[in-house]
């Protein structure tokens, strides 16, 4: 078993982090404690005082192809540990009263850097769906497709790679729940897989852009799920992921249009680029997450 220390680190909360709409493969076990799977590693994170103890398993062979081998390294790299969040917080808290409150609020929220095959096919899921039906479908391809990892006693499964999931026809798809969208990641594991959308040379690209355009090529990737895969797989936090509540948030705290549907898509995009300059990725999560957990409690 695999262990790393984090020690009384700033910015870093496990219910914020986890719980801001950016990942579905971590399930809380209690108040202090989740675990999760990234690529081929099993990993359990519990705060322990001012301190996180991660434990966990890693799988090695050939067909995992983890380019990041060792159990710290996967921790740093994952929870983008060497970037210094306060110099965000403290930028855009200045920016107005919404946004200081808002970081108050999730003080703790990272972007984590997930795997970009994983973090598409995710977010082609996610269309027109909940969290809880996301994570069990998820759950489902892995179970189906993934490799195993058994740790403390049970059995969890990385994410298939390409070459797996390629194996699932259509109609396999269909039976682990995707409805309308069994078509959309076919086709998609197809094009990544024959490199007509080459996942390395996105990567590799400067311009969010281009980037963006790339994987607009691939089915089931509209505007929305491209800046989502753009922001929490390739850290490009100048993009502006909108869905219903970012729009109800952003009218409500600075448009103020009685109709919040009334409200286009450049319109807010326009506003995000004006207000929160290069940070409008991190400003999102800030806000989504503030105003959504107050919506609970309403």
């Amino acid at each position: 078993m695999e262990k790393f220390v984090l020690k009384n680190p700033d910015s870093f909360n496990l219910e914020h982090i986890f719980e801001c709409g950016q990942c579905f493969r971590w399930n809380r076990i209690d108040n202090n404690k989740y675990i999760g799977i990234i690529k081929n590693a099993v990993i359990q994170v519990e705060k322990n005082e001012s301190d996180y103890i991660f434990t966990g398993e890693i799988i090695s062979n050939t067909n995992s192809k983890n380019d990041i081998l060792s159990f710290d390294s996967i921790i740093k790299y994952y929870f983008d540990l060497d970037t210094n969040y306060s110099l965000y917080k403290e930028k855009l808290s200045k920016i107005d009263k919404y946004l200081e409150q808002s970081i108050k609020f999730g003080e703790g929220i990272r972007i984590l850097k997930q795997d970009l095959w994983e973090c598409i096919i995710s977010f082609i899921i996610s269309a027109n769906n909940n969290i809880p039906r996301i994570k069990k479908i998820i759950e489902k391809i892995c179970y189906n497709y993934g490799e195993k990892i058994v740790f403390n006693g049970n059995d969890y499964y990385s994410f298939p790679l390409p070459e797996a999931l390629s194996k699932a026809t259509v109609d396999d798809l269909r039976t682990l729940g995707l409805g309308f969208r069994d078509q959309r990641v076919y086709n998609t594991t197809k094009k990544i897989l024959s490199k007509e959308v080459d996942l390395c040379a996105i990567k590799n690209m400067n311009s969010t852009e281009k980037m963006r355009e790339e994987l607009l090529k691939l089915d089931g990737v509209g505007p929305k799920v491209a800046d989502c895969i753009l922001l929490f797989a390739l850290k490009r936090l100048d993009v502006f992921p909108i869905d219903v509540w970012v729009r109800r948030v952003m009218n409500d705290l600075y448009i103020h249009n009685e109709n919040e549907e009334k409200v286009n898509k450049k319109e807010l995009k326009e506003l995000a680029e004006s207000k929160f300059s290069g940070l409008s990725g991190i400003a999102q999560q800030y806000l989504f997450y503030w105003k959504r957990e107050e919506g609970k409690g309403a």
